[in-house]
């Protein structure tokens, strides 16, 4: 595996899943896959369970890491191709990432969408780059539309919850943020679980309408009580506009209904059901205080289980080296 970006990149989602179960039950199976091996791992964006994770998973396999914070040390890095470089930027991204490649052996990319220009978002301009210049294998840590790291995690989570359950009910719901967020999270999860053995719903206000790329077969349900009936497992998330439908709507809060929040009585609605979210999560916005510290809330194995997924990762992207 030279790039991991996509479900689909990782192949068979069930031998993955017994790969993760393996790992956890034993993180240091593999410590010497990577000895004397460089995983660089490279910050576009802020961090904290993406940076730790990475470098413990790579830690797990004996790897050396080198993390750059492109915004704290490094030189302002452009992006753009055929500009006149006289504003603040010093460095192009074409001259760094050659570079970048010469010190390590795998990259890991964070960069977030700008949130307005949908096209160079969503052709994920920074992320192809890295994969065409940089001679070496990459992987996504977050990028402009997706984060399959996160949503590998929510899926073996899921998996360890459902309680022998066949086809467990989960709903993604967009829920109210004071901000305008990339649709990355809700993307990924999507995406993720229309290729696992569950029953998926989505819910949000309309306007709302996740990428049909990531989307495609899932069920909308606009009614959010009527997408919580009989669900197990309730992921929250709040994302701006995708623009599918109106394109200059890209990147807007359209929404700040407080009813989408996720409180008792939202939870009252499904199957005992277990509560999810990526983290970080904005309390009283996102999910009261009550729902996120119920003994049913999961937020802090999946995030716990993003060492397990990157783990998998990299160790498939070391063995094909």
């Amino acid at each position: 595996m030279r790039s991991f970006l996509n479900v689909q990149d990782l192949g068979d989602l069930k031998e993955a899943l017994r790969e993760a179960a393996e790992i956890k039950a034993d993180r240091y199976k593999y410590d010497t896959l990577g000895k004397n091996k460089t995983l660089l791992m490279v910050f576009f964006n802020n961090s904290l369970r993406t940076r730790l994770s990475t470098q413990k998973a790579a830690m797990n396999l004996g790897m050396n890491v080198i993390v750059l914070d492109v915004n704290a040390g490094a030189w302002k890095l452009e992006t753009e191709r055929g500009v006149i470089m006289d504003g603040d930027k010093s460095e192009h991204l074409l001259e760094a990432i050659p570079v970048m490649g010469c010190y390590c052996d795998v990259i890991g990319i964070r960069s977030f969408a700008g949130l307005s220009d949908r096209e160079y978002d969503y052709a994920e301009t920074v992320y192809h780059q890295f994969e065409k210049y940089s001679g070496k294998p990459v992987f996504a840590m977050e990028t402009a539309t997706v984060h399959p790291l996160q949503a590998f995690a929510d899926l073996i989570t899921i998996q360890e919850h459902s309680q022998e359950k066949q086809r467990p009910k989960v709903v993604l719901t967009w829920a109210p943020h004071p901000k305008a967020l990339p649709q990355a999270v809700p993307n990924s999860f999507a995406q993720w679980m229309m290729a696992a053995d569950v029953d998926f719903v989505i819910t949000h206000p309309e306007g709302y309408e996740l990428d049909p790329r990531f989307t495609a077969g899932a069920r909308i349900e606009y009614d959010q009580r009527k997408a919580f009936e009989g669900a197990d497992f309730i992921y929250a998330k709040n994302w701006s506009c995708p623009g599918v439908t109106r394109p200059e709507d890209y990147g807007k809060v359209l929404s700040r209904d407080m009813s989408w929040t996720v409180d008792a009585e939202h939870m009252s609605w499904t199957n005992d059901a277990r509560f999810m979210h990526c983290l970080p999560v904005r309390r009283g916005m996102i999910v009261t205080d009550d729902v996120i510290e119920a003994p049913t809330s999961l937020v802090i194995p999946e995030a716990a289980n993003r060492e397990i997924s990157a783990t998998v990762v990299l160790k498939r992207i070391l063995q094909a080296l």
